[in-house]
């Protein structure tokens, strides 16, 4: 049998790492063995938690990133040289606004687009081009349920967005086969998230965990579980999927 070989010092670079979802991944990886970077804009968040973490920045650093920048994407990179490169990227950065889809302008729109997928197709370019010369790595998208069903919560720029982010993640994984690079995604449904409690009203929460086979919405920890085993050595012969992480309110 295969093992799952762990972070064996490898170093991952968690987009939007220093909150919500992208917070539990950065401290998953860390405790599976990894040197983290935590890219994000808000960066009093990120240095919170990679002081939180590792105090001494040895295995946990904050390093600013807006993932609408390509070249902010070729500055991490060049920026975790002392680390001997990247091994795994994780594309977490997103913004979730809720505006019903009549009502959302061209600029919302723009910048839903410019997060959620822009920024992950920047990663994905440049990140993935590094690995490429390393011979090896991961590639690790967060989709959402919402873009594959329509979300009831978020908005439609945020669907569409990821829906496309599922297609991108085909594209890349077919770009870097046999590369030794995988590409995938992991798309979570409804998550116990602090942003999800203020958007939703108790009784609205309650109603949607009911109506869920699972009877209660998912822990992010699941969700960066499974990030943790997609970027893990063992997982060279999956690449181009998309995991479902929702409790099996989609199933397929």
């Amino acid at each position: 049998m295969i093992g799952i070989a762990r972070g064996e010092d490898r170093v991952a670079l968690v987009t939007g790492g220093g909150s919500g979802l992208g917070a539990h991944i950065v401290r998953a990886l860390h405790a599976d063995g990894y040197r983290v970077l935590i890219g994000d804009v808000a960066m009093d968040g990120a240095k919170a938690l990679a002081r939180d973490l590792d105090a001494g920045g040895e295995r946990v650093r904050a390093v600013p990133l807006d993932v609408r920048d390509k070249r902010a994407f070729v500055a991490v990179v060049e920026a975790a040289a002392d680390w001997g490169g990247i091994d795994v990227l994780v594309n977490n950065a997103a913004i979730t606004p809720t505006t019903p889809v009549m009502l959302i302008e061209p600029d919302e729109f723009d910048a839903v687009m410019a997060v959620n997928l822009r920024g992950p197709f920047f990663g994905c370019q440049v990140v993935g081009e590094h690995l490429r010369g390393r011979r090896a790595g991961r590639i690790i998208n967060i989709a959402s349920q919402a873009g594959q069903m329509g979300g009831t919560v978020t908005g439609a720029h945020y669907a569409a967005a990821k829906a496309a982010l599922m297609l991108l993640t085909k594209f890349f994984a077919r770009e870097f086969g046999g590369t030794g690079i995988t590409v995938n995604a992991v798309s979570p449904g409804a998550l116990d998230l602090p942003a999800v409690r203020a958007a939703l009203p108790a009784e609205r929460l309650q109603a949607i965990a009911a109506a869920m086979p699972s009877g209660r919405l998912g822990h992010p920890e699941e969700v960066a579980a499974a990030v943790c085993l997609l970027a893990s050595s063992s997982m060279g012969y999956v690449t181009g999927a998309t995991w479902d992480i929702n409790g099996g309110t989609f199933m397929r």
